[in-house]
């Protein structure tokens, strides 16, 4: 079971180690500063869904969150990649991006995703790009930009997120990235 990370870390108390987040930020293991660690971390954080789809991250900066979803598998009987399936990318990333820049004790919850479709995909990797457009305390928006293998847009999204208290300790480390007890 992977290890659970808090989205970012704050300074400690010099007197009590605390960094006066609560217990839930003591508890979880602060998400590295280094781009290279956290994409590594990221790995076994994708979700159940984003692992049936077979969504790879693949980069991460904090201005910026990339995954790849294979079409073959994710089309509909037409044998075009599904509008759904790019949906499900756009989310993951985005929520992971929310995740990621959520201040300590918060957790990221999507409201509202949007997604337009330019053009279909019929088989190889579809890319998408995370990028913030707002980042505050309490919401962060998302642009997802998705295209095929040759660069071509094929669905443009923006996801909104409430960045809410968390609601138990669990909840505060990365969000609702946490595996299942068990």
């Amino acid at each position: 079971m992977p290890k659970p990370l808090s989205p970012r870390s704050e300074p400690a108390d010099s007197a009590s180690g605390s960094t006066g987040t609560g217990p839930s930020a003591r508890s979880a293991d602060p998400l590295p500063a280094d781009p290279a660690q956290v994409l590594r971390a990221l790995v076994d954080f994708r979700g159940e869904l984003g692992e049936r789809m077979g969504i790879e991250i693949t980069e991460y900066a904090p201005d910026r969150l990339v995954g790849t979803m294979p079409v073959v598998g994710n089309r509909q009987p037409f044998g075009l990649l599904h509008g759904g399936a790019s949906a499900v990318l756009a989310e993951t990333l985005g929520s992971i991006h929310a995740a990621l820049t959520a201040q300590p004790g918060r957790q990221a919850v999507g409201i509202e995703l949007s997604c337009t479709h330019h053009r279909s995909a019929t088989d190889g990797l579809v890319t998408g790009v995370s990028t913030p457009l707002h980042v505050g305390r309490t919401l962060a928006t998302f642009q997802i930009a998705i295209v095929d293998e040759a660069g071509r847009p094929t669905c443009t999204a923006r996801l909104t997120c409430l960045l809410r208290p968390a609601a138990t300790p669990d909840s505060a480390r990365f969000g609702v990235m946490n595996p299942p007890p068990g």
